[in-house]
C-alpha cells in the first residue's frame, strides 16, 4: 500500500517538486497551500493521485479545518512535510531586525510545524509506517560552515534562529516518540531557487533539492530518527 502524504507550502518550488516526486514514485499526495485556489492548480499539474487541501500553517483554524479534511478524505496520513516557510531576508540583522516581521517568520517556519505536527500526530500513529520530515535549513546550523549561524555575520537572522529552533523541535520529538514507529528527521535542502533572484545567487534547482526530502519521507522501517541531513548525508547540529 502506497502512503499518503501531506507536503505544506507545495503550491509551488520545492513543495510541488517534492510532490510531483512522490506523486510519480506512486504515493498519495496532499497538497497543502495558503490559498485554496492554488492547491487545486498544483494538484491538477502534480498529478491525478494528489489532493488540494486550504492550509495555513500559522493559523490555528485552517490547520484544525485541514487536519478533519485529513480524516474524511482520504481518511488516513503517513508522512507528513512540513516544507511551507517564510522567505529569508538576507539584511536582516538581530539588532535591527523588527520583532513584529520576525514573530511572523517564527510562526510560520516553527510554530506552523509544531502546530501542524499536533494536529495530524493521531492519524500518524495509526499509519503502519509514520514519517515526519521537517525541512531545515542550514543557516540554523552551529556547524555549517557555508550558510550556518556563525557563518553570515549574523545576517538573515529571524529565518535561522527559526530553523534552528526548528532543527530542536525535530530532536526533542524525535525523543519523545522513539520505539513509536514514527521517523522524525529534519532535512536541509540545500540553497534552493524559492524565490525571485535566487538562481542568480547560485541556488541549485528545487529538482536537485528535493531528493533528499523524498529520501527522508520514504525511509524504510528501522531507519534513522532524530537526525539532520542534506542529500541524505548527516550535517551537523
Amino acid at each position: 500500500m502506497q502512503s499518503v502524504v501531506l507536503v505544506t507550502g507545495a503550491a509551488r518550488g520545492l513543495g510541488k517538486e517534492v510532490a510531483r516526486r512522490l506523486t510519480a514514485s506512486g504515493h498519495h499526495v496532499v497538497i497543502g497551500a495558503r490559498d485554496a485556489g492554488q492547491a487545486v492548480v498544483a494538484a491538477e499539474e502534480v498529478g491525478a493521485a494528489a489532493l488540494p487541501v486550504a492550509l495555513d500553517v500559522a493559523d490555528d483554524t485552517s490547520v484544525r479545518a485541514a487536519a478533519d479534511a485529513l480524516v474524511a478524505t482520504p481518511g488516513r496520513l503517513d508522512v507528513l512535510v512540513n516544507n511551507a516557510a517564510a522567505f529569508p531576508d538576507f539584511a536582516e540583522t538581530v539588532t535591527s531586525a523588527n520583532l513584529d516581521a520576525v514573530r511572523r517568520v517564527l510562526e510560520t517556519n516553527f510554530f506552523g510545524a509544531w502546530r501542524l505536527t499536533q494536529a495530524v500526530l493521531p492519524l500518524l500513529r495509526r499509519s503502519p509506517a509514520p514519517r515526519i520530515v521537517n525541512v531545515s535549513s542550514g543557516a540554523g546550523s552551529h556547524g555549517d560552515t557555508t550558510y550556518g549561524l556563525t557563518s553570515r555575520g549574523g545576517t538573515t537572522a529571524s529565518y535561522a534562529i527559526s530553523k534552528a529552533a526548528l532543527n530542536a523541535l525535530t530532536s526533542t520529538l524525535a525523543a519523545e516518540l522513539a520505539g513509536s514507529g514514527i521517523l522524525v528527521n529534519a532535512v536541509c535542502p540545500g540553497f534552493t531557487a524559492t524565490f525571485p533572484g535566487a538562481e542568480q545567487m547560485g541556488a541549485r534547482p528545487p529538482a536537485e533539492s528535493a531528493v533528499g526530502v523524498v529520501w527522508a519521507a520514504t525511509l524504510p522501517d528501522g531507519g534513522p530518527s532524530g537526525g539532520f541531513f542534506r542529500d541524505a548525508q548527516p550535517l551537523p547540529w
